[in-house]
């Protein structure tokens, strides 16, 4: 009887520790499994997808782009409606807690549509971005373009068009030229209220910033 009960204490011991060793092999993966890097998508009621379930938002599509490469990309939709240049700016401190690898700044059509001034608007983005890269100054910026109603003026639509150019070029940032290109003013492709895109105008919405944040991602990578 003693023999049989020290075999089973012997087996006892050498169950544990094979657990053991398991435990410590799964922590040691789960340690050195590298982090999902972060796009931030900080915009309004566009990236929010106004009138639409999350997952049919261009920045939920732009996931399942990510996800079928299996890349180890995350995307966070900051996006809120009716959210202008400032209101953006006002977030961040509370969006910058967590880490940004890339963002992508949808903002300044309320802006536009409000009539506030360009220079403005230009002031606010660059705050924005000046902050985001004083917290993570390796984050990559993608500035997605914007245009106004022909009943604003030509002047003012020109001056607001150039924001987001010149915003482009001064920090070295990719542009979406026009984020809603192939979508605004397409009545088939916007909600009833002929603003906001529909389901398939956010496919196409998609695909336009897909083309100039896909080099970025891949970049990542290497």
């Amino acid at each position: 009887m003693f023999t049989k009960a020290k075999q089973h204490s012997r087996g006892r011991a050498t169950i544990g520790l094979l657990i053991l060793c398991l435990t410590s092999v799964v922590d040691d993966l789960a340690f050195a499994a590298p982090l999902p890097k972060v796009i931030l998508f900080l915009g309004d009621s566009i990236t929010a997808g106004y009138g639409l379930e999350p997952s049919q938002a261009y920045p939920a599509l732009i996931q399942e782009k990510i996800d079928a490469k299996r890349w180890q990309f995350k995307v966070v939709n900051a996006g809120q409606s009716g959210d202008t240049s400032a209101g953006g700016l006002g977030r961040m401190d509370w969006l910058l807690r967590n880490r940004v690898d890339v963002l992508v700044l949808e903002l300044g059509g309320n802006d536009g549509l409000r009539g506030l001034p360009a220079e403005t608007t230009k002031k606010n983005l660059q705050a924005i971005i000046d902050r985001t890269r004083a917290k993570y100054p390796a984050a990559k910026i993608v500035i997605a373009g914007m245009m106004v109603p022909p009943n604003m003026g030509r002047d003012y639509g020109q001056r607001f068009e150039a924001v987001f150019r010149d915003i482009a070029k001064q920090n070295k940032a990719a542009l979406i030229p026009f984020v809603l290109e192939g979508v605004g003013g397409v009545r088939d492709l916007n909600l009833s209220d002929g603003i906001h895109p529909s389901a398939k105008g956010h496919q196409i919405v998609a695909a336009n910033v897909w083309k100039v944040l896909e080099p970025i991602l891949r970049s990542l990578l290497k």
